[in-house]
């Protein structure tokens, strides 16, 4: 890995697996302390909802529903951050909603037990220290300090790692970086009227983009240059379905936009495989898998 400074961010570039140089730049702790604060938020109101419904049921015994709240916040936020970044691919909703995203330091996918780890360790960092000085009255002064000084350090290590790493991002080898967003080249724009403009909404990260290669975006590009197809509606729909399906493509095409989706994904495609240096190689893809018969299944 190399970093360096660029515009006053901290960027990160490392060489995956397939050999290509990929740059990161690292989320900023205000961001970070942002997102955290979201989700924070989020989980406070779906705990509360929880509280409400156990004590106005009355279906447990008191003992049992004293217990259950003080478990409550583990079994809240535990399956939250978990499976929030497993399901979005490093994101929680306070992190996509400040637009940073959690990566695996090798250049690969996230792992499950990445994720996991990076999130128990966040029990252990913040809101098991938090709880504990919660019951300030009922500690001894050293307990207290303990717990005030391990604070401390968690806070203090994100400034001092020049990755701006917590420690549970360090045990788990992940980074949390600013979320990439693809920028077109000025040369590579479709000339069709029905080119999206670069603000059209539609984020692709590189995990979608990976999937197809150049046969693929050669048979999207036929595609949208016949004008007998862009105006076949029910076809366009069933394009956008395949493809949202197989890049695994979150976000909701909402009716209406689906042509304004395969243009920008054609746009940021072709960009990705000029950036990789793959246009007009013999190298489909990084899996060397597809063939002009499997670029055919995209329509």
């Amino acid at each position: 890995m190399n970093q360096s400074v660029t515009d006053g961010k901290r960027v990160e570039q490392f060489i995956p697996p397939e050999g290509v140089p990929i740059t990161f730049a690292i989320a900023a702790i205000g961001t970070r302390f942002g997102a955290q604060f979201l989700d924070i938020l989020f989980t406070s109101i779906i705990m509360f909802v929880c509280a409400m419904a156990i004590l106005f049921t009355g279906v447990l015994p008191m003992t049992a529903e004293a217990m259950l709240m003080v478990l409550l916040g583990f079994l809240v936020q535990i399956p939250y951050y978990i499976l929030s970044e497993l399901i979005w691919n490093g994101r929680t909703l306070g992190k996509r909603i400040t637009g940073i995203r959690v990566i695996n330091m090798d250049g690969r996918r996230l792992t499950p037990h990445q994720v996991t780890a990076r999130n128990l360790m966040k029990q252990v960092e913040i809101f098991a220290p938090m709880g504990l000085l919660a019951s300030v009255g009922t500690q001894s002064a050293w307990e207290n300090s303990l717990t005030s000084l391990w604070l401390l350090v968690v806070v203090i290590v994100p400034f001092t790692n020049r990755r701006r790493q917590r420690l549970g991002d360090i045990i788990a080898g992940t980074l949390v970086v600013d979320t990439p967003r693809s920028v077109l080249l000025s040369d590579l724009a479709l000339s069709a009227p029905a080119a999206a403009s670069p603000q059209a909404g539609f984020e692709f990260l590189a995990e979608h983009l990976d999937v197809y290669g150049k046969y693929e975006l050669q048979t999207l590009e036929d595609v949208l240059r016949d004008a007998t197809k862009t105006s076949n509606h029910k076809e366009i729909e069933q394009i956008v379905r395949t493809i949202t399906r197989r890049i695994r493509y979150e976000d909701t095409v909402k009716s209406g936009q689906e042509l304004l989706f395969l243009n920008e994904f054609y746009r940021a495609q072709r960009e990705h495989l000029e950036s990789l240096k793959l246009f007009g190689t013999l190298r489909e893809n990084k899996y060397h898998e597809h063939t002009r018969t499997e670029a055919k299944k995209l329509v």
